[in-house]
């Protein structure tokens, strides 16, 4: 099989791991990838936002399957373009993306489908918004209404920080907060067959103790030792497939990552948000530990025969992944940096590039993240911050908390 990546981060490196370890990929391809994606797939220099030059590309690799990492290729159409060759891509429609490029329609497809999540409003003028906010309280939740990379949400005790997000965003959904530990669910979906992958947890704001600003993220890990029995048979009966039979019903059927960001509150599993996409820190994670081969899984999906595919294998184990930031990350992150000790196993290239001199420099927010397996969650967590202790990078920081809570049996799930 030859398999095309779109995408240049630090999901997509993961990725393209998983897919270089599949047998039946004969050959890989990643437009733009990055340099640690550079070391397994020949790199191509594309705009991945640009419908009908990544469908070109694929032609002109012979592509078997695309597969489609980041958010804003889908919501732009690009699965769209790629089908239209006769080409197999792993990622919704543009149509279907709206899942994750509006929270506004994510909301009505919930309440169409009677998917347990937070009340909420959608409001576009500071008169609105602040009714919002009175009505469900403190802790106020707003979230930017399109695409924000993983930044748009502000959760604060704070009305008027609350109010000013709100202005800079335009359009915005104000919800009542949701109590309890969180939980990242991937589904992989042919639009009616669904197959869960390992939950997974990853850490939003950017300091320990959960303290600053939300990022795109500062690490993950899996499995969850706390989650209760039975809770991804719950969340594929409440709230997956009832998702994709009303996608199915309106005739944008979502095919390919389905993302479940949930809050298991007293009153059970919410939703707190879909994305249409793999997310990222916590795809380093779950992929670390899936046994079963990436590609023929993704093309499953891409293809509609998901439901003959077999039951999906997981390694023993645990996994942790620790997100290095870039000085000034998430507000005005420092870029052009050289980078040492990222050339080993477990490092993840994010956000990185290479200078003239082959030298690797920063060129994002999130640069790099040390990636482990271990036989428990302590051995995981241990190995993952061994790898990122011996990375230079100036200025740069990162968690020292990502799983303690875990590992301590610290997190308690509300009754």
């Amino acid at each position: 099989m030859r398999v095309l990546l779109v995408g240049g981060g630090g999901r997509e490196h993961a990725l393209a791991l998983g897919l270089a370890d599949d047998p039946s990929v004969e050959a890989l391809i990643a437009a733009p990838g990055n340099p640690g994606i550079a070391a397994l797939a020949e790199v191509r220099d594309v705009d991945a936002n640009d419908p009908s030059a990544v469908a070109a590309l694929a032609v002109e690799v012979a592509a078997d399957l695309v597969v489609i990492g980041p958010e804003a290729p889908l919501v732009a159409g690009v699965a769209d373009a790629v089908r239209a060759k006769g080409i197999a891509a792993f990622g919704p429609s543009a149509e279907a993306a709206r899942l994750e490029g509006s929270k506004t329609f994510a909301k009505e497809i919930m309440t169409a489908a009677g998917v347990p999540t937070a009340r909420a409003h959608t409001c576009t003028d500071a008169e609105s918004t602040a009714r919002a906010l009175d009505e469900f309280g403190a802790p106020y939740v707003v979230k930017n209404d399109g695409l924000a990379a993983g930044k748009g949400v502000v959760v604060t005790e704070d009305r008027d920080a609350a109010l000013a997000h709100a202005q800079e965003c335009g359009r915005v959904v104000v919800e009542e907060y949701l109590a309890g530990p969180e939980v990242s669910l991937f589904v992989v979906t042919d639009g009616e067959a669904a197959l869960p992958l390992l939950p997974a947890q990853d850490f939003k704001r950017v300091g320990d103790g959960d303290s600053g600003p939300n990022t795109g993220g500062m690490g993950a890990y899996a499995p969850l030792p706390w989650a209760p029995p039975g809770l991804v048979d719950e969340v594929m009966r409440d709230v997956v497939h009832p998702t994709l039979a009303e996608m199915r019903r309106r005739g944008t059927p979502f095919a390919g990552l389905l993302y479940v960001g949930l809050a298991l509150t007293a009153g059970g599993p919410r939703v707190i948000e879909f994305n249409a996409r793999f997310g990222d820190p916590e795809t380093q994670v779950v992929l670390a530990l899936l046994e079963t081969p990436l590609a023929g899984l993704l093309h499953a999906a891409a293809t509609g025969t998901l439901a003959a595919h077999p039951p999906l294998r997981w390694r023993d184990g645990a996994a942790v992944t620790v997100v290095v930031a870039a000085d000034g990350y998430p507000a005005s992150p420092r870029t052009g940096d050289v980078i040492t000790g990222a050339d080993r196993a477990g490092i993840i290239h994010a956000g990185t590039r290479r200078a003239a001199d082959g030298a690797l420099l920063s060129a994002g927010g999130r640069v790099l993240c040390g990636t482990a397996t271990g036989p428990d969650l302590a051995a995981a967590r241990d190995a993952a911050y061994a790898l990122v202790r011996d990375v230079e990078l100036a200025g740069s920081h990162h968690r020292t908390d990502i799983a303690a809570a875990a590992v301590e049996g610290r997190i308690a799930v509300p009754d």
